[in-house]
């Protein structure tokens, strides 16, 4: 990959969902195939999981808008979200794993074993995410 490729999406939940995203994700595999099968899958679970959670998290009942970017140059695929929903109460330092028994808290926790970035702010009535992995290409 020499030249910098994006796909990005506009989402709207409901009713759009992470199947929407699967379909940019086949997009993207589709024109970079050079991307090894293991690290599509880390950076792909890692996106869903983001996107799951700010679709079940961030809506206060009226629907969350979203628009994803995925660019992919030489040795890295990034993911920019921005979404409207409500501001996040999030902490990405210090993140464990909770034990077993937990019904939540994993999310953050599985991105961050999964990429080699997370990052989170809240700017403008947006909330933006940011994934980085570096690939082997």
């Amino acid at each position: 990959m020499d030249d910098a490729l994006v796909h990005t999406l506009r989402m709207s939940s409901p009713p759009d969902d992470v199947g929407t995203l699967h379909d940019l994700l086949e997009s993207v595999w589709a024109d970079v195939p050079s991307i090894a099968v293991r690290e599509r899958f880390g950076f792909e679970t890692a996106l869903v999981e983001l996107v799951g959670n700010v679709i079940c998290h961030a809506d206060s009942g009226s629907g969350v808008s979203c628009t994803l970017s995925i660019e992919t140059v030489e040795n890295r695929i990034e993911a920019l979200l921005s979404d409207t929903g409500e501001p996040g109460d999030v902490e990405l330092r210090g993140r464990d794993m909770p034990d077993g028994l937990s019904e939540s808290g994993r999310g953050i926790p599985l991105i961050q074993a999964l990429v080699d970035e997370l990052s989170y702010e809240r700017e403008g009535g947006f909330n933006r995410w940011r994934i980085s992995k570096q690939l082997s290409v």
